[in-house]
């Protein structure tokens, strides 16, 4: 079988997986718990409406679905970092 040729990231990946090992299963419900908790905290519980520019709205729009995600959910986190970002 013919090996195919690695790009520099690919090596560097296939050259690190050794050094992956499998997780007990106690640190993957900890891990599970810590994304439950920071999903809860997260929790949308405000209703925002607010009047924007259309050319705006529309890139927003396509730059979520490039992302292949809801334009409601993109501005939403867009939001988030602003907010959650210290001064």
């Amino acid at each position: 079988m013919r090996r195919q040729k690695l790009t520099k990231y690919e090596q560097s990946i296939e050259d690190e997986i050794d050094q992956y090992v499998p997780m007990s299963k106690e640190e993957g419900e900890a891990i599970d718990r810590a994304i439950a908790n920071t999903l809860a905290e997260r929790r949308k519980n405000a209703v925002l409406n607010i009047r924007i520019n259309k050319m705006d709205l529309d890139n927003l729009k396509l730059k979520a679905k490039r992302l292949g995600v809801k334009y409601q959910t993109f501005i939403a986190e867009i939001l988030h970092k602003v907010a959650a970002t210290p001064r």
